[in-house]
């Protein structure tokens, strides 16, 4: 079985970049964010503000690997690939690429927790149609 892809191209702004106009790389976590809240909206059907507000879930993450291979730069159009490393049934683990044309400019991998948004923030098992809707991102087999 082969996996699809969450694919999103974005554009390196002002707001991005340091004064050099480099993207500052603490910019790609809050972008990661952003594709990942897209993800479960678009791809998911599940939005953040039903996941955190009607079910009293997040999915925070709890594990951040990233190799930042070539800059970008303000104005680059830059294409976001998501895709399911492993899926668990509290936790997931997600591969990002992100590329300009054919060059890899940062690759990350994520580890995602699902939580309960009580006083405890305890873990929580992901609920059963979330976990279907990632199924077909996923590298491997669910577990």
């Amino acid at each position: 079985m082969s996996s699809i892809s969450f694919e999103q191209e974005l554009k390196i702004r002002f707001q991005h970049c340091d004064p050099a106009g480099i993207m500052f790389y603490p910019r790609y976590f809050e972008l990661f964010n952003q594709i990942v809240e897209d993800w479960f909206s678009d791809a998911l059907h599940v939005s953040f503000q039903q996941l955190h507000l009607e079910q009293g879930l997040g999915v925070p993450i709890v594990r951040a690997e990233c190799d930042f291979l070539r800059p970008s730069r303000i104005g680059d159009v830059v294409r976001f690939r998501l895709q399911v490393a492993h899926l668990g049934r509290k936790s997931f683990r997600l591969a990002i690429t992100v590329q300009k044309g054919d060059e890899v400019r940062v690759r990350a991998l994520l580890t995602l927790a699902c939580v309960s948004l009580g006083d405890t923030l305890h873990g929580a098992e992901l609920p059963e149609g979330i976990r279907r809707a990632m199924a077909p991102y996923c590298l491997e087999p669910a577990s």
